[in-house]
């Protein structure tokens, strides 16, 4: 719920209350472009050709490992206007959350005070993706401040072999549903409206 309370904006979470986004385990997650605009590629005979906005994502996502060494990448998949991608995070005992690492778009500093997403969590991992792709894009595209990305990203707590397969599944035949997919704004459903 939105709402106001003195002068100050409060967004419901989307987040499973009470859970802990950096531990461990598989978490599927789908980030959209912003305003859902087909920006990294199109889809021909079923498969994803990427443009040079595509590539960055791609080579951003990839490198998620070199900033954050607990985090293993699983399937994944760009499509035009989102991405879609299995994130493992391994087990982090022993880590200390006070460390500030660098990150993909730039180091951080670290103060006494809380700010932002737990570091090692789900919300750095995204935020610094997004962050990194954002600066790259908006550099190749000579427009510094554009959105690349919606505010938010999509995630869900992989619980099960089961449950990673049909995922699994889903991220690898993606682009041969782009014509059914709601996030498709040339496709079928949206004719259908």
């Amino acid at each position: 719920m939105t709402g106001a309370v003195a002068g100050k904006y409060h967004r419901r979470s989307i987040r499973l209350a009470g859970y802990d986004y950096s531990w461990a385990g598989a978490y599927f997650v789908t980030i959209c472009a912003h305003d859902r605009i087909c920006q990294f590629g199109d889809i021909m005979n079923g498969e994803m050709r990427l443009n040079d906005a595509g590539r960055i994502v791609e080579r951003c996502w990839r490198e998620i490992p070199a900033h954050f060494p607990h985090v293993e990448l699983d399937e994944f998949v760009i499509m035009p206007n989102h991405i879609h991608g299995i994130l493992v995070i391994t087990n982090t005992l022993g880590t200390n959350d006070n460390i500030v690492g660098a990150t993909h778009a730039s180091p951080l500093q670290q103060t006494n005070r809380p700010c932002g997403p737990k570091s090692r969590s789900i919300a750095a991992i995204v935020g610094s993706f997004k962050s990194a792709v954002t600066k790259r894009i908006n550099e190749m595209r000579g427009a510094p401040g554009e959105a690349v990305w919606q505010r938010n990203y999509y995630e869900h707590i992989i619980r099960d072999d089961e449950s990673l397969n049909r995922i699994r599944e889903y991220i690898m035949t993606n682009t041969i549903r782009w014509e059914e997919d709601e996030e498709n704004p040339n496709g079928k459903r949206q004719k259908e409206k």
